[in-house]
Order: structure tokens, then sequence, then C-alpha cells
């Protein structure tokens, strides 16, 4: 068992209220990384979201960066940072995981998604708390068990990934199919 900061560098996102918005048009103009977005690069599909919400400043701000792992320190979940997020701001909600030692992007997903221990360990630091929000120190704290080899993990990795992504573009046609024959069954109401 290893510490996760013995093998992943913690790289916290920028407190929103430090940063000091402009309407200065020159000033880049940034959109924040949340649970939506989460949630779907944690599928590998898009959000469907058509508002983000956006900041304009001249700060240096800790943003995604495409095939990054960022956990969300709301939910404890970790996704891969798909292209479509890359340059989106990360709030002090998200923490870039940049692996110091060599372990698959994937492997780690699963294992900080899946992992019963680490699962365990996360459940026990928030018995008590009446905010159900994940803290750094709990983070830092995480050990991890022993990492099998690198071919083995590429392959627990890429099925893992592989899963969510055919699980959600299941859910996606199931509720496609549930609208169109909804939609057939009350036109059929009202013909009538």
């Amino acid at each position: 068992m290893k510490k996760l900061t013995a093998m992943i560098e913690l790289i916290s996102g920028t407190p929103q209220f430090r940063i000091t918005e402009t309407s200065d048009e020159e000033a880049p103009l940034y959109q924040i990384y949340g649970q939506t977005e989460l949630e779907a690069d944690i599928v590998g599909l898009d959000s469907n979201r058509s508002e983000v919400k956006q900041v304009r400043t001249w700060d240096r701000l800790v943003t995604a960066k495409s095939g990054e792992l960022v956990l969300s320190l709301i939910s404890g979940q970790v996704a891969c940072v798909q292209p479509r997020h890359a340059g989106f701001l990360l709030t002090q909600n998200y923490v870039k995981l940049q692996p110091i030692v060599s372990i698959d992007s994937n492997y780690l997903l699963y294992l900080l998604n899946e992992d019963p221990h680490i699962l365990r360990q996360l459940q026990q630091g928030l018995q008590g708390s009446t905010i159900l929000r994940y803290s750094l120190r709990q983070i830092k704290d995480l050990t991890l068990p022993s990492l099998p080899d690198t071919q083995q993990q590429k392959a627990i990795g890429d099925v893992y990934v592989s899963q969510l992504r055919l699980a959600a573009l299941k859910r996606r046609v199931a509720t496609s199919e549930t609208k169109i024959i909804l939609k057939k069954l009350r036109e059929l109401n009202t013909n009538e």
C-alpha cells in the first residue's frame, strides 16, 4: 500500500472567489468545468449542455487539458478530460491528478472510481460530515493497493473505459426509444 501522493501530484483548481473578472474584451474567456462536463468525460460522450458558465479574466488559472485526469471533490469521481473540454477552468471543486510514476491513466481512472478499498476510505472521511464534499486532505491521505504490471493495467483500464462508454450509449438509445414511443402514444391518444 502506498500513499496516493507518492504516485500522483495533486493540483488544486482555482478558487472562484480569487478570480478577478473583467469586462475587457481582450481578456481570455474561460468556460467553467462542472459536474455535467465531468460526468460526460467519464463516459466519453458529449454533455448536451447548451449553456456553460463563463468568466473573462487576465488572471492565471488552472485549466484542464485533454487527456488529464480530474477528480471532483463534490462527487469523488474521476474523469479523463475529453478534447471538447480542454481549456475549461477548473475551480476549487476539482483537482488535477498528474502521475509521478508510470501508471496507465485508464487504470488509474478505474482504480479511483471503482476500487472498494478506495471507496471505503472516501466514505469513512465523510462520516459525521454535514457537507458532502471531499477535502483535499482526504484525497492526499488515500492509500492505493499494489499495482499490477503495466500490461494488466492497460487491459483493465481499456475494458473499463469501453464498458462505461457502451453503457452510456445504451442508456441514450433506451431514452430516445422511450421518447419516440411516448410521442406516438400521445399522437394515438389525441387522434381518437
